[in-house]
């Protein structure tokens, strides 16, 4: 299995505290039901989408404005052969700025070419992050993507 992981990468004109605030907001911008706490290292949260997807989070690590990493550990996907393919997977948010602009750098480490879901998710990752994220970022309001 290689080690490769799915990324991808925005820029906005905002502050990198308006868009830690926005990454932490889960259900601002994660469609499907949130339920938990996102604000603190150890905070837990779960996130279901129908019968489709289950995960559980941990907050890991919080650096304020600049990263926020996740540690999944449990999932079902059930769409999957092996249903618990996100879990002991990491979520992470790195924050830069560059030009006055900043960057969201956003990795899902764990989440590999051979795993079954990767391009399901990667394509859900891309518009949640691209389209949802950057809206709750720009307009306050997370966008319906599904």
């Amino acid at each position: 299995m290689t080690t490769s992981n799915f990324t991808t990468t925005i820029t906005v004109n905002h502050s990198t505290k308006k868009i830690f605030d926005a990454i932490n907001n889960v259900s601002g911008w994660w469609q499907g039901e949130v339920t938990g706490n996102t604000q603190q290292v150890n905070d837990e949260f779960e996130y279901r989408m129908k019968d489709i997807h289950f995960s559980k989070q941990k907050v890991v690590e919080l650096i304020p404005n600049q990263k926020v990493v996740w540690l999944v550990t449990d999932s079902n996907l059930s769409f999957a052969k092996n249903t618990s393919e996100w879990t002991g997977t990491k979520i992470i948010f790195d924050i830069t700025e560059a030009n006055n602009k900043t960057q969201i750098r956003f990795t899902q480490e764990g989440l590999v070419n051979e795993f079954e879901c990767y391009d399901a998710c990667s394509n859900a990752w891309g518009l949640l992050v691209g389209q949802s994220l950057y809206s709750l970022i720009t307009t306050g309001k997370g966008k319906d993507v599904f």
